[in-house]
């Protein structure tokens, strides 16, 4: 299973649309950064809206205060409809689980609490279907600049904001011209050598300290690097972000873990629609030439 998949339904049926939703027993989302531009809210609302689960964990950075203090008050519509859809999916049943992040850490202070539905704690112990335990956090507490140099933090967090901006102006024109989405500032972090050396140093601490601590793996985000591999005995898991690689982490119903890259799965839908639609318009222009020849 790649990701979630929209299914041809009648339109108005929402007995069909719900039974044809992907369902897991857990879901892993962290970085949405809420309140920037850079946030692809309408992508992960259409996540949202794809599948049903029985858990979702929001693993830190969800709305950015960084940004609020920096720039302002910036919250379209979509960014609200993200919200009231996680709402929504409390109400339904969902246990949701909210660990802050160092962009939304004004709430740490005050854990754990309980907003409404919502369990808001600093980690988390999670345990899937087949019995092993995860340890859930946010991760920034092993980024040595984020934890010690504060400063410098601000300042390549500066960095990162122009570089999600030629990405968001990079992917306008690539759509322009029929073009999928690609991230640029993921290719850059890929190929710049010190920034893999810090991804690298980030996995293997938190990999060592998830050994430390006897647990079989360990989930975070922070970095907005979406990985899944083994660390020695610890399984490595990172659900990346949502103002580039649109990823999550989920468990499926018998404990298997999946990364979902949504960003590749809905351009492919969206090609696919494109070539469905050309083939509807090339039947109807032969069909209109036949209807003229009888």
């Amino acid at each position: 299973m790649n990701g979630p998949e929209e299914a041809n339904l009648i339109p108005g049926d929402p007995a069909r649309a719900a039974s044809a939703k992907p369902r897991y027993r857990t879901v892993w989302i962290s970085d949405v950064h809420l309140g920037t531009k850079n946030c692809q809210a309408e992508l992960l609302l259409r996540f949202l809206k794809s599948f049903r689960t029985d858990q979702l964990y929001l693993v830190g950075d969800i709305v950015d205060f960084w940004e609020f203090a920096r720039s302002g008050i910036y919250w379209p519509a979509s960014h609200n409809k993200v919200v009231r859809r996680v709402l929504k999916m409390a109400r339904q049943g969902a246990r949701v689980v909210f660990i802050p992040g160092n962009h939304d850490e004004n709430l740490r202070e005050y854990l754990p609490i309980r907003l409404g539905e919502i369990e808001c704690v600093k980690d988390a112990l999670h345990t899937t279907a087949d019995g092993r335990r995860i340890w859930v956090l946010h991760g920034d507490d092993f980024d040595l600049i984020t934890k010690y140099h504060r400063w410098l933090a601000v300042l390549g967090d500066r960095g990162y904001v122009i570089l999600l901006w030629l990405n968001r102006v990079l992917n306008r024109i690539r759509q322009t011209f029929g073009f999928g989405y690609w991230s640029l500032s993921a290719a850059v972090k890929y190929k710049v050598k010190r920034a893999v050396n810090f991804i690298s140093d980030f996995e293997q601490g938190l990999a060592q300290e998830a050994r430390r601590r006897g647990v079989d793996a360990v989930l975070c985000g922070h970095i907005h690097h979406a990985e899944q591999r083994r660390i020695g005995e610890v399984l490595y898991l990172n659900c990346g972000d949502w103002v580039e690689s649109c990823t999550a982490i989920v468990e499926h119903a018998d404990g298997r873990l999946e990364l979902l890259r949504f960003a590749l799965t809905a351009e492919a839908q969206q090609r696919q629609r494109r070539a469905e639609d050309t083939d509807a318009d090339l039947d109807d222009l032969v069909d209109g030439r036949e209807d003229a020849l009888a």
